[in-house]
């Protein structure tokens, strides 16, 4: 069920019926649940799984909630056929800001201002 509803948010996000705010939404929910790469890995212990245990289901019920009861019907069915699509992009943007964020760590540790 929750496979379906990635799929229908990754569909949402490029039907022109869903509302701009639900759209962008629905694209955020669905890159990050689809990527290959995690915001938190879950190597980090305990961390590691809220964003699958929280985050996600989170996201996916508020975008849900904000496109049209009929509209999200009939996208369920159309992910219902669906395999998984692979989203580079979203892979590409997560890997960007880890790399960010351990640069930014890196001149701290390394650079630190006295």
């Amino acid at each position: 069920m929750m496979k379906r509803d990635v799929l229908a948010l990754w569909l949402a996000a490029r039907d022109r019926r869903v509302p701009w705010h639900a759209k962008v939404l629905a694209a955020v929910v669905a890159a990050y649940a689809l990527s290959p790469i995690d915001l938190i890995p879950d190597a980090i212990p305990v961390l590691g799984y809220l964003d699958d245990l929280i985050l996600v289901p989170a996201g996916i019920w508020l975008a849900v909630r904000l496109i049209p009861v009929a509209l999200m019907t009939e996208l369920r069915e159309r992910a219902a056929a669906l395999d998984r699509p692979v989203s580079r992009a979203s892979a590409a943007l997560i890997l960007a800001l880890w790399l960010a964020g351990a640069g930014i760590l890196a001149w701290f540790w390394l650079i630190r201002p006295e």
